[in-house]
């Protein structure tokens, strides 16, 4: 009896140990993690987690659940000190793995903070590309930003002035309408702006069909763009303007109150 309490004895000295060492662990990463020192607090943390979650003892299992709110900003923090050196493919790769823990650990705060800094990573990184020129290439960055931060009305508005200028104008119109249609005042500004381009772009587009006396292309593209949005008001103008350069009067005459029924400026109306 008196040796199996000694094992006793034994067992609860190396539970209490290991309990202080992660705990010691734990608080050097949180250390770490306070004074903005990440890269130095990851490991630490990451080795609570792993411990902790295979541990039996509740204070460990505690400190591990704790670690799991703080590695994902800890990663989004990192991302966004690569991002200011324009270091932007460590910037997508600890971006990308903020979000992935932030959903695995449920921490939905890093979750959303995630989304926008991969957007605002490719936004950055594709305006390089698109101030130089280089369309096809700001293009292909901006969709992979879209489609990971929708709501980034700039950047949708920079993607379709891309697909416009590869002469896209499908799908840049369609683009660059959504935003210029977005009533929240928050994006005003970014919907202005989308509003000039589909301006700017639906004359440029006009003008190359009627030069080339391509009234069927135009109409094309009209007819491809109601497809998406039977109520899209550059494509019923466009559309009633082709059939005008075809001398299509009847059609004209069919479609033209439609069309102005739903423009957005009374001049167009």
């Amino acid at each position: 009896m008196k040796k199996l309490f000694l094992t006793l004895v034994a067992l609860v000295g190396v539970y209490t140990l290991s309990a202080q060492t992660l705990t010691e662990t734990y608080n050097a990463g949180a250390t770490a993690y306070s004074a903005k020192n990440y890269a130095e607090a990851l490991p630490a943390l990451e080795t609570v987690i792993a411990d902790g979650m295979i541990s039996e003892n509740p204070d460990e299992q505690n400190l591990a659940a704790t670690a799991k709110t703080l590695v994902p900003n800890c990663y989004f923090r990192l991302a966004m000190a690569d991002l200011q050196a324009k270091n932007y493919e460590a910037a997508l790769e600890k971006a990308n793995r903020s979000l992935d823990l932030a959903i695995l650990y449920d921490v939905t705060k890093t979750e959303n903070n995630a989304k926008r800094l991969i957007g605002m990573i490719y936004q950055q990184q594709g305006g390089e590309a698109y101030n130089a020129g280089d369309y096809a290439t700001a293009a292909q960055i901006f969709a992979k930003g879209y489609e990971a931060d929708p709501r980034n009305a700039q950047m949708a508005n920079w993607l379709g002035s891309c697909y416009c200028e590869l002469g896209d104008y499908t799908q840049g119109l369609a683009i660059l309408n959504k935003v210029a249609s977005n009533p929240n005042p928050k994006y005003a500004e970014q919907a202005a702006e989308a509003k000039n381009f589909v301006t700017m772009y639906t004359n440029n587009m006009v003008a190359g069909f009627q030069q080339s006396n391509d009234f069927d292309g135009m109409l094309a593209v009209a007819e491809q763009m109601l497809s998406v949005d039977p109520q899209n008001p550059t494509a019923l103008k466009i559309r009633v303007q082709a059939y005008d350069g075809k001398k299509n009067y009847d059609q004209v005459i069919a479609l033209a109150e439609e069309a102005a029924m739903y423009q957005v400026e009374a001049e167009d109306s």
